[in-house]
């Protein structure tokens, strides 16, 4: 058996990032900027609007919205901000800390969020399928208590990743071909057989994965078959909404899922799927979820005029 104790432990890992050129990471640093700069305004601009209109604040889809797009902002920066500034070295290097650090944050506002998305679809759900049972389901604390159990989910699902990733004996090589540490990268480094570790990792994020997609879907099913049974007038408007959630959805659960669930292939377009989860969905959400819809836009112009007059 190899006597791991004769290594030195890795103190730093060398990221990959998204490309070799310099021409093509010049362009790609204005235009990871502008994102990022879009993502945490169009976010916190949502965020700032849900509480400050009292309307808003007490609707319990608009308070689960609020929640989403504070979730976002997180998601958006555990590695984005690094990644712009590494698109203007030529090492890419992120000590062991700070690899730890991006794993738990992934995983934690990663899971919270696939949870929220679920609570946000429930919400849909009894809205329309149950609209007379309505305040009394979804009364405020039972929307405190969804935001509660799904940033507690993510904190137990990120601990768990964490606890068998910090201690692995890192030994040797240390790149990783990605722009952040992803844990199916990370534990391939380690100076052991991982297999059983991926193992444990696939039953641990492809389940959470999984499971909450398919309750997003069953929840959205439920939807259109009850509007459809209803009126056929409100089925276009139904379908339109809905499949504006799904699109969302599945931009973020199908990368989760395929690199999670099929950790030991390696394929190029790994590093594309992690840029739609962990850039392009925080930046589409707002969009989809609130943008498109008019009581949220109204409060926004209201807000826009009180900032304005009081100036």
């Amino acid at each position: 058996m190899m006597d791991l104790q004769n290594y030195s432990k890795v103190s730093e890992f060398l990221l990959q990032g998204l490309c070799k050129s310099h021409y093509i990471q010049n362009i790609l640093f204005v235009a990871f900027s502008v994102i990022y700069t879009a993502i945490m305004v169009g976010n916190l601009l949502i965020v700032v609007t849900v509480i400050s209109d009292s309307h808003l604040y007490s609707s319990p889809m608009y308070f689960l919205l609020g929640n989403l797009s504070f979730l976002d902002m997180w998601l958006a920066s555990f590695a984005t901000p690094k990644m712009i500034i590494d698109f203007l070295s030529d090492q890419k290097l992120i000590s062991f800390g700070g690899c730890m650090v991006q794993i738990f944050l992934l995983h934690f506002t990663g899971g919270a969020e696939m949870v929220l998305l679920v609570s946000m679809a429930y919400d849909r759900y009894v809205a329309i399928c149950k609209p007379l049972h309505y305040m009394s389901m979804m009364s405020r604390w039972t929307c405190i208590k969804l935001v509660l159990v799904s940033w507690a989910i993510g904190f137990v699902h990120s601990i768990s990743q964490i606890a068998f990733t910090v201690n692995l004996p890192f030994c040797g090589p240390n790149e990783i071909d990605s722009f952040f540490c992803d844990l199916p990268l990370v534990i391939k480094l380690a100076c052991m057989d991982t297999y059983v570790l991926g193992i444990l990792m696939i039953s641990d994020s492809g389940l959470l994965s999984m499971s909450c997609f398919l309750l997003l879907l069953i929840s959205y099913a439920g939807i259109l078959l009850t509007v459809r049974q209803r009126a056929s007038g409100g089925v276009s408007k139904a379908l339109s909404t809905c499949s504006a959630h799904i699109t969302v959805v599945t931009l973020f659960f199908g990368p989760c899922i395929f690199i999670y669930v099929w950790p030991f292939s390696r394929f190029s377009v790994d590093k594309l799927l992690s840029v739609f989860y962990t850039i392009f969905t925080p930046l589409l959400n707002p969009l989809i979820y609130t943008l498109r819809n008019e009581e949220m836009k109204a409060a926004m112009k209201k807000l826009w005029k009180r900032q304005v007059a009081s100036h």
